[in-house]
């Protein structure tokens, strides 16, 4: 049979108490009971049960002390204590079923930890921006993308705070509060050009979800800057090298018709097969140069990386380009010191830099001009001593560049004097592919004009390493 605590402390108090009651109802026999006796036995009999009582007293308060610090543990979310339980009681069965539902807490906050710990890894990895909101739209949730997105505080805890906290633009708090209030459950999505604190485009998504606080909305931001960027760049290219077909195009079709018809003079007919040649060659030109900067910027063009000799690569390239410097009445002049370490480089690739330069410097220079071609032992861009190297510099006299479209000069297509470019042959693209092939050898390129002035443009390569 069970015994409850209550009754193990009136049973050792009717032990206690049964010595005395008998010896009182033998004085009460006797006649000698008196109030003395009377009180002295009831005393000794309460001493007698009190013993055991507190024996089982304490050992109920140690076991209702452990079953306090068990439910405590579970109440502050922490590992329980271990607890055997003592006797099959009721006490003991309140012991059993308690370390039962506590090993099942355990087990499922250990369970919704790990979920959680996953999920905050797959928020953390997530390219894309993703923020909850409630109901009220007060923030429940956001991921570091998002922070990143944003311009937000890393440190910042934005929970139940306002979703326009988060960004102040005017659009996206359109497209967030147009989500909320939809009522059809649809995923609803736009392209936002936001401004925190720069320009930004974002592809934004919203859907709406069910949690036990009621309705949420999970919204989804990637950022699409670039892509549209590159979209912006594919149209400019698009447009520009139709453009650049279409002049030479139309000038072969127009003086190929007025051949066919007939041209009686044949000094005429020379001049506009004269005409139909150089713009043929033109277009070749222009689609050889698109060829090598289209391979440039994909990676298909290896180098032949070799041990060269500034000097060398110099004279052989002002060698090519005398004559067309003397057809046009200019000076060109090589100046390399002796003592110069020898770059790391493909002598071919940095034979067209330097061809390029050099063609550049001689079509923009009037006549009786001069170029200088020279190579000088410099740091790298940036001044680190560490990094040895030489600069091939070419100076002209020419018209010189204004300052602002110095920047522009290595975007493909862009030119500062459309109509002169396009009479003196350039397609270009000359200096998009010397911007390419000096990335691919490691150097840089630096380009320095002054109107009236002239031009100094420096292309930096590193030593070689003996």
């Amino acid at each position: 049979m069970d015994r409850s605590p209550t009754a193990g402390l009136i049973a050792a108090t009717a032990v206690g108490l049964a010595p005395a009651a008998i010896f009182l109802v033998v004085l009460a026999a006797t006649g000698a009971a008196s109030p003395v006796w009377v009180v002295v036995v009831i005393a000794i009999g309460l001493v007698l049960g009190a013993i055991p009582a507190m024996a089982i007293g304490g050992a109920l308060s140690r076991r209702a002390e452990r079953l306090d610090a068990v439910a405590a543990a579970l109440q502050n979310r922490r590992p329980p204590p271990h607890l055997l339980p003592e006797g099959g009681d009721a006490m003991g069965r309140a012991e059993h079923h308690l370390l039962d539902a506590a090993d099942s807490i355990v087990a499922d906050v250990d369970s919704l930890a790990e979920q959680r710990d996953e999920f905050e890894a797959i928020l953390r990895s997530m390219a894309e921006a993703v923020v909850v909101t409630g109901a009220r739209g007060e923030v429940i949730l956001l991921n570091g993308s998002a922070r990143r997105i944003f311009a937000l505080g890393a440190d910042t805890d934005y929970r139940d705070r306002p979703f326009v906290e988060l960004c102040r633009d005017p659009r996206l708090q359109e497209f967030a509060g147009r989500s909320m209030r939809s009522t059809d459950n649809q995923v609803m999505s736009a392209e936002i050009m936001i401004q925190n604190p720069a320009p930004r485009y974002v592809s934004a998504s919203a859907a709406q979800i069910r949690t036990s606080r009621g309705a949420a909305w999970v919204f989804v931001f990637h950022d699409i800057t670039q892509l549209k960027s590159y979209e912006t760049l594919r149209a400019d290219f698009i447009s520009n090298l139709t453009h650049e077909l279409r002049t030479p195009l139309s000038a072969l079709y127009g003086y190929a018709e007025t051949l066919i018809q007939g041209v009686d003079d044949r000094e005429t007919a020379t001049r506009f097969l004269g005409i139909i040649e150089r713009q043929a060659r033109r277009l070749a030109r222009l689609l050889d140069d698109l060829v090598s900067l289209s391979d440039l910027e994909r990676g298909l063009t290896p180098l032949k990386i070799e041990q060269l000799e500034p000097s060398r690569v110099l004279s052989e390239a002002a060698e090519l380009m005398q004559e067309q410097a003397g057809r046009r009445g200019l000076r060109l002049e090589v100046k390399c010191p002796d003592g110069l370490p020898k770059v790391a480089g493909d002598r071919d690739r940095l034979h067209q830099v330097m061809l390029n330069l050099i063609d550049n410097a001689i079509k923009y220079t009037p006549r009786e001009g001069r170029v200088t071609v020279e190579a000088r032992e410099a740091a790298d861009s940036n001044g680190a001593a560490a990094k040895p190297g030489v600069a091939l510099v070419v100076v002209d006299t020419g018209e010189g560049i204004p300052a602002a479209d110095i920047p522009r000069l290595t975007e493909r297509f862009y030119r500062v004097d459309r109509a002169r470019s396009r009479e003196l042959g350039g397609t270009g693209l000359g200096l998009a592919i010397v911007k390419h092939i000096v990335q691919l050898h490691h150097g840089a390129l630096r380009i320095e004009s002054k109107v009236h002035e002239g031009t100094t443009v420096s292309v930096w390569i590193p030593a070689a390493q003996n």
